[in-house]
């Protein structure tokens, strides 16, 4: 039995139920058509037979029964005639139900003069079996193109939910350790956007998993470090007597490690923080706005550091549908690391062009540039010598990812620097859209 729920019963009675409509309304014009082609053309021999009566028979008086072999046995109609019936103005014609016996009349003028009418009556009841025959026909018709409907239905709704079936089945047998995409060239045409979804969905998972694991490992080894040189230099003071300085010396060190994993540990916090941005209601907004607004505060932050923000923005105006918050993680995150690693009197470019299908925001510095061997944009990746937590551009690679934007870092063709790339798309994938 076919749930109230499911998509296919919904399918199925709703098929039945048009199709079942249709063939009643196509039998009913049908039958109708047949009967009234059947009777109009009775009546039309009737009108030729009574047109011949008053030309070849006049005189007749109302009561009188035109008598005639002719008539009688060879046209099988009665004829007599009357004065005008009431309500009766011109030719009418009519089928009448006797006795079990189904008669046609038609009511014809006869003399003008004297009002009278020919009634013209001819006994159609084998005409009437036949209408019947045709009717028990087309009924017994109705029932087996119903059936047949109904055993249609089932197989094409068969059809039709055989690959949402096979979605919901791999899906269900997956979990984090067997994400395999699907081979969308299998499926219909109908069907490949939603292959598509589903296979973008597995590899944000798949992405999603990756660096989770990374960051559990990353955070337990970076922690693990620190507090085992914090134990070793307890261990080491308290062997013997110590000076004050240096009892000092050691509370001090320890102060500064755990302000460092204290820091490590907000910037774990900023990506649980992060995850729940991923879910923040998108908006319809000028990005080329957004990005002016933003660079008047980065301007300020590069030059409290003795750095020229340079603005170069193109075009003038980009709408798009795009989540604020995570643009500017990734932005953020980009312009202090340019700023960070752009020496004193250095230049930092924050650029848009538009590209095929999308938007491309670069921001450029005049640092040492990086190691393109490595992945940067793993938890707990440091490049140059500058102080961090490393966990950055984990966070900007898990924003773009979320809106279904591209990043990429690499190392400047012209000179020494690094230029960070946000390729926005004009569709992006939004959580929810």
């Amino acid at each position: 039995m076919l749930s109230k729920r499911s998509i296919r019963g919904k399918f199925i009675w709703q098929l039945v139920l048009a199709s079942a409509a249709l063939i009643a309304i196509f039998s009913t014009i049908l039958y109708s058509y047949i009967r009234h082609s059947l009777y109009q053309e009775l009546e039309e021999g009737l009108i030729r037979q009574a047109k011949y009566i008053v030309t070849n028979i006049p005189n007749q008086h109302a009561g009188d029964k035109i008598d005639s072999f002719y008539l009688k046995n060879t046209l099988d109609i009665n004829v007599e005639v009357i004065s005008k019936p009431p309500n009766i103005n011109n030719i009418h014609f009519d089928v009448l139900k006797k006795n079990r016996q189904v008669y046609a009349i038609l009511y014809y003028p006869y003399n003008f003069r004297e009002q009278t009418f020919l009634k013209i009556t001819k006994n159609i009841t084998s005409m009437s079996h036949l209408l019947n025959k045709i009717h028990k026909i087309i009924i017994f018709a109705n029932i087996l193109g119903f059936a047949l409907i109904i055993i249609y239905a089932f197989l094409i709704s068969k059809m039709l939910t055989t690959y949402i079936t096979n979605f919901t089945k791999k899906l269900a047998d997956m979990n984090e350790n067997m994400l395999k995409p699907i081979k969308i060239e299998n499926l219909p045409i109908e069907f490949q956007p939603l292959g598509r979804s589903i296979n973008m969905l597995i590899n944000r998972i798949q992405t999603f998993v990756k660096y989770q694991k990374e960051l559990f490992i990353g955070v337990a080894h970076e922690l693990k470090t620190p507090l085992a040189v914090m134990k070793l230099k307890n261990e080491v003071t308290l062997i013997k007597k110590r000076s004050p300085e240096e009892y000092i010396e050691t509370i001090k060190l320890n102060i500064k490690t755990i302000n460092e994993m204290n820091k490590m540990i907000e910037n774990v916090l900023k990506i649980g923080r992060q995850e729940g941005d991923h879910f923040e209601p998108p908006v319809e907004m000028d990005v080329i706005s957004y990005l002016k607004e933003k660079a008047n505060n980065y301007k300020l932050l590069a030059e409290q550091e003795d750095k020229e923000l340079i603005i170069k923005l193109k075009p003038e105006k980009y709408k798009t549908t795009i989540q604020p918050t995570l643009v500017n993680h990734i932005l953020q995150n980009f312009i202090q690391n340019a700023i960070k690693f752009t020496p004193e009197g250095g230049k930092i470019v924050l650029k848009s062009s538009p590209v095929e299908d999308g938007l491309k925001i670069e921001v450029i510095d005049e640092g040492p540039g990086i190691d393109e061997k490595l992945d940067l944009f793993a938890p707990f990746k440091r490049s140059g010598e500058k102080s961090g937590v490393g966990l950055g551009l984990f966070l900007a690679k898990s924003a773009a990812d979320a809106m279904g934007a591209t990043i990429m870092i690499k190392n400047r063709e012209d000179k020494k620097g690094a230029v960070a790339t946000l390729i926005i798309p004009s569709t992006l994938a939004c959580p929810i859209c």
